[in-house]
Parts: structure tokens; C-alpha cells; sequence
């Protein structure tokens, strides 16, 4: 039976590709791409001449049925996305439920994203960590940062250089401008940077140091009082 494969692709060094993740690109019968632009240019290093056709967040929804019919007559399928593993803060999800509840074998690739080597590269605890992708821009923002404050696994948040230092200062009013965070930017890029600080500290430099590229920022978690313990 044909199958959706879902392949993450490199997040910035076009060389973090898996060997198996090029095999599949060359094998299958068509690629979904973001952008497929963006897509061909990783493609045109490995040889890949495999058809591709769009899929993004606006055309997503009115796509998945024919996805799915494609799939079903025979089609093997690939989705990637501009950059990582599909469906972490890019279009997947739907396309995966929907094969899911066809019947649709879905077979996922491991590979890049951009969290990770951001998380680990923070140096705060990685045994517990959640990850909250982009916060809503407005309705939701700051109800979903109220229910963080107490949050006692470290925090893992996607950025646009934009909203950095507006997130920044957010994050500082609402966890505490003392509380220790990192930003990486450019993950596996020429300028891969991690700053480090507290979150009052990280709103200052980035407010005179314009941010540009991916960004990934990463909170570490709420330490109870423990003087506060101690006295109730």
C-alpha cells in the first residue's frame, strides 16, 4: 500500500540531510512542498528531479482531500516543509490525521528541528521540557502565559525576530525579570549564535542589538520559594 512519509529536511546546513531522507525524496512519486522555491534548492544539491506541488498553511485545508485521494490510488507521497520536520510549527498535522483516519500508513523520518539543539545547548534540564511553539499573536497571549508562570519544566518558545524583544519583555513580566533564559538564533547556520541571561538582560541587548534570523528561545523552569516553603 502506498504510504505519506513525512521528512524533515536541514533547518539551515543544507549537509544535515539523512541519506535516507534523500533515498525517499528520489523514490516517491511527489513531494508537498512550503515552498517549493525554497524546497528546490535543497533538491538541486542532491539531484532530486521528483515532482513537487504546494502545501502550506493557506492552501492546506482545501488540499488534504486530494492528498489523500492521490495517496489512495497508488501515489507515494512526501511532505517537507522550508525548513525541520513537518508539523512542528509548520503545515502536517491535518494531512497526517486525515491519512491517518483513511487508512494511510504514515511513516515519519527522523531528523532536524530547531528546538532541540536549543534546548540542549541552554544547559537548563532536559529530562522534563515544554515546548509551546509560537504563542497566539493576541486573543489567547496572555491567558496562555499566566497558566506558564508556575511552570516547573523548562520552556521552549519559537520567535520572530520582530517580536523578540516585545516576547522578551513579556516573558520578564510575567516569569520574572531575574529568571534565567537563552536565545539561540540561526541554528546550524554561518552566524549560529546562543545569548545568554535573564530575561531582563536578554530584553536589553536585543533592544540595541537588532535580532535577525530563526529564533528559538528557551526559559528555564519555576524555582518554588523556598524560604516561602519553609514558612507555610
Amino acid at each position: 500500500m502506498s504510504r505519506l512519509y513525512i521528512v524533515p529536511t536541514p533547518i539551515g546546513n543544507l549537509e544535515d540531510i539523512t541519506l535516507r531522507a534523500i533515498r525517499i525524496l528520489r523514490e516517491v512519486d511527489l513531494i508537498l512542498a512550503e515552498d517549493t522555491r525554497t524546497s528546490s534548492i535543497l533538491l538541486r544539491k542532491y539531484e532530486i528531479s521528483t515532482r513537487m506541488e504546494s502545501h502550506h498553511k493557506f492552501n492546506e485545508h482545501r488540499r488534504v482531500a486530494s492528498v489523500v485521494e492521490k495517496i489512495l490510488a497508488g501515489m507515494e507521497v512526501a511532505l517537507i516543509s522550508d525548513a525541520g520536520t513537518p508539523g512542528i510549527s509548520d503545515p502536517g498535522f491535518l494531512l497526517v490525521r486525515s491519512c491517518v483516519e483513511a487508512g494511510i500508513e504514515v511513516e515519519t523520518l527522523p531528523g532536524a528541528t530547531a528546538f532541540v539543539p536549543a534546548l540542549i545547548n541552554s544547559g537548563f534540564p532536559t529530562d522534563r521540557f515544554v515546548f509551546e511553539g509560537f504563542l497566539p499573536l493576541k486573543k489567547g497571549r496572555q491567558k496562555r502565559l499566566k497558566a506558564l508562570q508556575d511552570e516547573s519544566r523548562t520552556m521552549i518558545f519559537y520567535e520572530s525576530p520582530y517580536r523578540l524583544v516585545k516576547t522578551l519583555l513579556q516573558f520578564a513580566e510575567y516569569f520574572g525579570a531575574e529568571r534565567q533564559a537563552t536565545v539561540s538564533r540561526e541554528i546550524s547556520k554561518l552566524h549560529d549564535t546562543t545569548h545568554r541571561g535573564t530575561l531582563a538582560s536578554l530584553a536589553d541587548y536585543f533592544t540595541s542589538h537588532e535580532p535577525k534570523g530563526e529564533i528559538v528561545i528557551v526559559v528555564a523552569a519555576h524555582q518554588p520559594d523556598k524560604n516561602s516553603d519553609e514558612e507555610s
